[in-house]
């Protein structure tokens, strides 16, 4: 898994631990993700499904994209389609994405990057492995995370953020045993450079196996940690909780992770999502690709795409040019 590693952790500013009168989370619930395949058929896990939106807020959605090898001629991609009312992030650990938009931008992605694209008022994208891994095949791993807009932002004009691996905030624990990178928000002080409408935190750790991370949180954000792979044990509680699996924190001062002593063979250390935000708390209407506040917006969302209000496909020779809903 290589997203972005540090030979040496102990070379990282260090997070501070709990103190006296902090709170460790507990856990409210842990669900498993299950399995199902976006996209032209790339397989996925459903990190978020079975979970209350009111939890989740202000989060939507979130894919675990792989963790697959393709043999040549395998890897998959998405059509064209379009997204309004909401940002999405795709974070690529391994493997690489080419993104292309109505608006005229793109870009690729790989090992450690993020795309973080505010879909605000509309687009269409499409999202793609470039054509020489298409050829070639090779491990592909990533995940997509949706991240909701205030109604007041809903229609604000697409923007998009390439965030490079080499940006991403870099700390360790008191021990050194763990690598934390920060993706977005502020984590003890430690600012990644992902800059969100909506306030949140986004954090990929690597736990060492037998190594704790007690991070500091926002007391007023919520807290979810999922299992990118390995297997430990979470919050105040010590819950077993392993890969695929999502666990639902209350509230306190610090989000904590255990990594077990004993890891399964492809997986060395335990591997941690930790994101959360502070809730929007607005009705929500979603449907497809359209996240707003009321059916009334979906279907002006819908009636606005099938008129081309939200930008043509660009004329590149060889680009797929198949409009889908999804």
């Amino acid at each position: 898994m290589p997203a972005i590693t540090v030979d040496d952790l102990t070379l990282l500013p260090r997070l501070h631990t709990p103190g006296l009168g902090d709170v460790v989370r507990p856990v409210s619930s842990v669900t498993s993700a299950p399995s199902g395949y976006e996209g032209e058929g790339f397989p996925v896990r459903r990190a978020f499904a079975g979970v209350d939106l009111r939890d989740l807020d202000p989060f939507i959605h979130m894919d675990q994209m792989g963790e697959v090898e393709y043999a040549p001629g395998e890897p998959k991609g998405t059509p064209w389609h379009p997204h309004r009312g909401f940002e999405t992030v795709t974070y690529i650990i391994d493997g690489v994405f080419d993104h292309q938009d109505s608006h005229g931008g793109g870009g690729s992605i790989t090992n450690g990057d993020t795309q973080w694209m505010t879909a605000g008022s509309g687009l269409l994208h499409i999202e793609t492995p470039p054509e020489w891994l298409v050829q070639k095949g090779g491990l592909f791993h990533g995940i997509q995370l949706w991240v909701n807009l205030p109604r007041d932002q809903k229609l604000v004009a697409p923007r998009y953020q390439d965030l490079r691996a080499g940006q991403l905030g870099l700390l360790t624990t008191d021990d050194a045993g763990v690598l934390v990178r920060v993706i977005a928000g502020d984590v003890a002080g430690h600012q990644g450079p992902g800059s969100t409408h909506t306030p949140m935190a986004m954090v990929h750790a690597t736990l060492a196996p037998g190594s704790r991370l007690e991070l500091p949180w926002s007391v007023d954000f919520n807290a979810l940690v999922y299992v990118l792979s390995g297997n430990g044990a979470v919050g105040v509680e010590q819950h077993p909780i392993s890969t695929g699996q999502l666990a639902v924190l209350g509230r306190g001062d610090f989000v904590s992770v255990t990594s077990s002593k004993h890891q399964e063979s492809r997986a060395p250390g335990l591997d941690v999502l930790v994101l959360g935000g502070r809730p929007i708390r607005e009705q929500i209407a979603w449907a497809g690709p359209f996240v707003m506040n009321t059916r009334a917006e979906v279907m002006q969302a819908y009636e606005d795409y099938q008129k081309g209000r939200m930008g043509q496909i660009p004329a590149v020779h060889g680009a797929p040019t198949e409009l889908t809903e999804g």
